[in-house]
């Protein structure tokens, strides 16, 4: 039976985020700046703002990587946290934040033209150029 309720939070403890349902099946973005923001790529999980509460929101600090996106990450440990487009009611939360099963499971890969040489994707699931 599916969890009603995801909790997690960063490194440091600072910012703790629940999530009301069931996980989105989440994807891995290979972009160069998911690259750069988390050090390797970014697999995250679209939950409508409704359903997220975060708490210690004080320490969210965002840096506005586009014209429509803001990436957060937490201001004491460094930790990536979410993904905002300002034209979706969704934000991207970093699956790692979870703490206990997600009862989910990666759905693919996009933006794999932008991917790192030094590794290869090899899982199966279906790629996305952009």
């Amino acid at each position: 039976m599916p969890a009603t309720q995801h909790k997690g939070s960063c490194l440091c403890g600072a910012v703790k985020v629940e999530v009301a349902g069931s996980l989105p099946r989440p994807d891995a973005c290979h972009c160069s700046k998911c690259r750069k923001q988390t050090g390797h790529y970014l697999v995250s999980t679209d939950v409508p703002e409704s359903k997220l509460t975060v708490h210690g929101e004080d320490h969210v600090r965002w840096y506005q990587s586009s014209g429509k996106v803001r990436r957060g990450f937490c201001g004491t440990c460094g930790s990536t946290l979410f993904w905002d487009a300002s034209t979706l009611d969704e934000i991207a939360v970093a699956m790692g934040l979870f703490d206990g099963p997600t009862e989910t499971s990666l759905w693919g890969h996009i933006f794999t033209d932008d991917k790192g040489d030094y590794y290869e994707i090899t899982d199966g699931l279906l790629q996305r150029d952009q």
